[in-house]
């Protein structure tokens, strides 16, 4: 996805959660996003067998694993900004799955740590290098739709293996078409 359309759909995110609601309600409905979405990742690094992380369907893209490196590091990159703490080390150069699990897990943790951090006083506040700056709850806000967006790409990567991706496991099969 070209990163206009990622502005676009976090802009968008941003003004639909904003309409009618309190500073607390956005804070918490953007919170109840995250954790769906952090869940289905997590889920997803552990479903790949420790074999498959170095898999990519054509010479041109990332392995599973770099993706999954990827989602760690601008996770550690976006909370770490949002929560006022250090950028944690990249995962980049990690390739075992063991590894690259605990950097997500520990991406997930600087980012539930940022939203606990969050308050209506502290919420809009800029915050950002010269890259990018944001307030606090719209850098947490894109960084989940980055997340729900690298997901779709691995959850691809999983069904190329024959692994159905966490968010779809457990649902009933959808109707054949007549």
């Amino acid at each position: 996805m070209y990163k206009p359309t990622l502005f676009a759909m976090t802009a968008l995110f941003a003004a639909l959660s904003l309409q009618a609601q309190t500073p607390s309600a956005h804070i918490a409905e953007a919170k109840t996003i995250w954790n769906n979405a952090k869940g289905n990742l997590q889920k997803l690094a552990d479903a790949m067998p420790e074999d498959s992380y170095g898999f990519k369907p054509t010479p041109d893209i990332r392995t599973f694993g770099e993706l999954i490196a990827h989602i760690a590091d601008a996770q550690g990159n976006f909370c770490a900004m949002a929560g006022g703490k250090t950028r944690p080390e990249s995962a980049a150069k990690k390739t075992a799955k063991a590894d690259l699990t605990a950097a997500m897990k520990a991406s997930i943790a600087l980012c539930d740590a940022a939203f606990e951090s969050i308050t209506e006083a502290n919420a809009s506040e800029v915050v950002g290098n010269g890259r990018m700056q944001r307030s606090r709850l719209a850098t947490l806000e894109y960084n989940t739709v980055h997340s729900s967006e690298e997901y779709g790409y691995t959850a691809v990567y999983l069904r190329l293996k024959g692994i159905v991706p966490p968010s779809t496991a457990g649902r009933a099969p959808a109707p054949a078409a007549k």
